[in-house]
């Protein structure tokens, strides 16, 4: 998505040609082919380990595999550490292209001569921004959560914005660009303000 961004501001006539449909498969093989991959390595390893306990104190292990990996026999500092360097090669690639992405569209932006081109162009990238800094803002702080019982409760309600503040968030951050969305919005507000209002005015 920041990809397509920076083409159609960067480069808006050569859009029909670099975004074409060749492109965007290879775009989308290439995200489903990493998760997997990530994913299916992670999982056989963990599929020939041996447990030692079978209760997991988390509400989604398989979002944050580190759970499971407390209940290994053994040392798990070795998995624990390839698991962090496994995360950062398929993270890491995606970030990278997304920060260079948005810092090409911001500099572009900055040299249109008028106002309403630039409120324009940011008004398109706005959604795909917020989407993209919380998902990243709350992937990283589960991992940057140092491990420990007393923090155990942290993790688990980052984890459950993780998997489903997140995707709830998407489809209404990118309908808010539609008016007649912002306008219904705006009603459903109004409306809720004004029944407040009444009510507390009433119980006082």
């Amino acid at each position: 998505m920041s990809y397509d961004r920076y083409i159609a501001i960067c480069k808006p006539l050569h859009y029909v040609i670099m975004m074409n449909d060749r492109m965007c498969f290879r775009l989308i093989a290439f995200s489903w082919m990493s998760g997997f991959l990530a994913t299916s390595v992670t999982q056989f390893i963990m599929s020939q380990s041996v447990f030692c306990d079978n209760k997991i104190d988390h509400f989604f292990p398989i979002v944050d595999t580190f759970p499971i990996v407390d209940l290994f026999c053994g040392d798990t500092h070795a998995f624990k550490m390839f698991l962090y360097v496994l995360c950062s090669i398929f993270t890491f690639p995606p970030s990278v292209l997304t920060l260079t992405s948005y810092t090409f569209i911001v500099v572009a932006v900055m040299r249109m001569p008028s106002t309403l081109g630039k409120q324009k162009a940011f008004s398109t990238c706005s959604s795909h921004l917020l989407v993209v800094t919380i998902f990243y803002g709350i992937l990283m702080s589960i991992y940057v959560v140092p491990n420990g019982n007393k923090l155990n409760g942290l993790r688990k309600v980052l984890s459950l914005f993780y998997t489903i503040l997140t995707p709830m968030l998407n489809p209404i951050i990118y309908t808010l660009r539609n008016k007649e969305v912002k306008n219904a919005l705006r009603r459903l507000c109004y409306i809720f303000v004004h029944i407040s209002r009444n009510y507390f005015f009433k119980k006082a």
